[in-house]
This record gives structure tokens, sequence and C-alpha cells, in this order.
């Protein structure tokens, strides 16, 4: 019942949610970069979400290639920035990172489900997790390239 929540919320928070560049201030309220144990915390969460990303099938031809530690720090203050922190996301604008890489609707979700799965391990507090993925949502139009 918690998943079909989660993934409710994610659903309406794309359908409600504008693309937005990642170029935009960031979100002023820090209440889910406080959530998510600052930055130490986000790095941490990523680390968890990396090493279950090459786990799951579904997910793992997308990143057998990948450079780990860069991924991470991509991602982490990609995440530390989403979540209203004081980071700066200087990686490669969404849509040119995942061009050639044919994902699918099912792949982001399998994806966002991996993400699910690491920040309950993390004792992320519902709400929080329900906050990013909020934040994260619009991506999505640039990161499926299969329809």
């Amino acid at each position: 019942m918690r998943r079909t929540l989660t993934t409710l919320a994610l659903a309406c928070a794309v359908l409600s949610f504008h693309a937005h560049a990642l170029a935009q201030t960031p979100p002023r309220d820090d209440g889910v970069y406080q959530a998510f144990g600052q930055k130490a915390g986000i790095r941490a969460l990523m680390e968890d979400f990396f090493v279950r990303l090459q786990a799951d099938p579904r997910t793992a031809p997308f990143f057998k290639d990948t450079n780990r530690s860069n991924l991470v720090e991509q991602l982490t203050d990609q995440l530390c920035y989403e979540g209203g922190g004081p980071c700066t996301y200087n990686g490669a604008p969404m849509a040119a990172q995942h061009a050639d890489l044919n994902i699918a609707k099912e792949d982001f979700n399998a994806l966002v489900e991996v993400l699910q799965q690491a920040m309950d391990a993390k004792g992320i507090p519902f709400r929080a997790q329900n906050g990013m993925l909020a934040r994260l949502a619009p991506m999505h139009r640039d990161i499926i390239t299969r329809h």
C-alpha cells in the first residue's frame, strides 16, 4: 500500500509540475535537505543507491560501466541542490546525459523503486521521500528517451 501511495504521489507530481532547468534557484525550503541528513546523509544514501542499482537486474545494465565515485558525487550534489541544500549541481544536463541510453518509462520507474528502497533502508521519513521525489519528478521528461 505504501509503495502504491508513493507511486501515486510521484505520478501526480509528474503530471502537476512543469519541466524546470537545473539552473533555476534551488528550492528555498531546505526541510528535505535536512531530513535527508544534509550532504553527508545524501552521500551515504547515494552510495547505497549505487550498490542497489548495480544489483537490481532491471537497472544494472544501465550502470555496468559507470564510474561509481563520479556518479555518487554528481547525484549527491544534485539531490542536495534539489532538496534545498547549499550545493551546486555541475553535471551535464539530464537530456544530454541520457539521450543515447534508450530509457523506457519502466526503466525509469525501476530506478525510482530502487531509490525508494535505499531511502527506506536509510530511515528517511516517508514525507521527506515524497518531497524529494516530487522535486525530481520533472526530470523524467529528459531521462525517458524511448516512448
